[in-house]
């Protein structure tokens, strides 16, 4: 049966709430749009126009899909951060929001030697060899390569499918010219008797969730996006242990670490680069929420 463009998305809708689906009249008129190719501007110019019945039944085919509990992103393609189109599948997690106040606290620290307003101890840098260290889709280590012209980046993961997901979003967002990738263990590929690469800033969203909550996640994250992105052990901290305990290591002079963590991890992650001894102006930035999202530390000056 044909029906009016906005007789679908109501019907579209309706199904996606009653499936428990989060942002329903959303995401039933971005699945249209994904369909005909076309933006939520030019949407709102067909709602009174008629729908074959042949492009009726792949509209309601991808809305079964959606209301399976499979991510938009995942049906798309494609995720938008910091004003980029992201390609995204399901080897790599979807760029939340939340992290776009990471990247833009790491440009205020490339660009202008502060951080939120105040200026920082450290000396400005002219260039910035920057690692994004468990970079998925590349989200941090792109934008800053795509926004940024004073910085180098490096795109590291431990998964195969990560980086080609990463190489394809370099490729496509900063035309690949300032980003490299390795695959390997998080600080691993850097480290080594004959290897020892050193960066400005190393700036990681690492797994940071503990096992035990990782159940009661909303089903389309637990069942559809990468748990090794997601599980950070038993205690939340696995990752960022290792990080830390290396991190120095693979430091410029004055280099500058920064973590995404999780909402309740900033005492803990805080006294653990405290207890290296190894950094100094260890600072807990908060996201728009005003919840605990951001770990921002300096290399500090090698005891003499």
């Amino acid at each position: 049966m044909s029906l009016a463009v906005k007789e679908i998305l109501n019907i579209g809708c309706r199904q996606l709430e009653e499936c428990g689906i989060a942002d329903a009249a959303i995401d039933s008129k971005l699945l249209y749009c994904h369909l005909m190719n076309i933006t939520t501007t030019q949407l709102i110019l067909e709602y009174q126009q008629i729908l074959s019945d042949a492009l009726c039944d792949e509209y309601f085919k991808l809305l079964d899909i959606r209301s399976s509990g499979v991510p938009l992103q995942h049906i798309t393609g494609v995720q938008e951060f910091m004003g980029l189109e992201f390609a995204v599948n399901e080897h790599v997690l979807i760029p939340r929001q939340d992290t776009e106040t990471l990247v833009e606290d790491a440009l205020d620290v490339i660009n202008k030697n502060e951080l939120r307003g105040e200026p920082l101890t450290i000396k400005a840098k002219k260039d910035y060899d920057v690692l994004d260290l468990c970079c998925g889709s590349g989200a941090i280590g792109v934008s800053l390569a795509a926004l940024c012209p004073k910085v180098k980046v490096t795109c590291s993961d431990l998964s195969k499918d990560a980086i080609a997901m990463a190489k394809q979003n370099a490729a496509k967002l900063a035309g690949g010219k300032k980003v490299s990738f390795e695959e390997g263990n998080l600080l691993m590929p850097f480290k080594g008797r004959f290897k020892n690469k050193k960066f400005d800033m190393i700036i990681s969203n690492p797994p940071y969730i503990k096992t035990s909550v990782i159940p009661t996640l909303q089903k389309e994250v637990r069942d559809h996006e990468p748990m090794m992105a997601l599980d950070g052990g038993a205690s939340g901290l696995d990752f960022y242990r290792q990080i830390i305990a290396d991190a120095a290591g693979c430091l410029k002079k004055e280099g500058v670490l920064m973590l995404e963590i999780g909402h309740d991890q900033r005492e803990e992650l805080c006294a653990l680069l405290e207890e290296t001894g190894q950094f100094e102006n260890i600072t807990g930035l908060q996201d728009l929420a005003n919840r605990d999202r951001i770990i921002f530390a300096t290399l500090a000056p090698k005891k003499k």
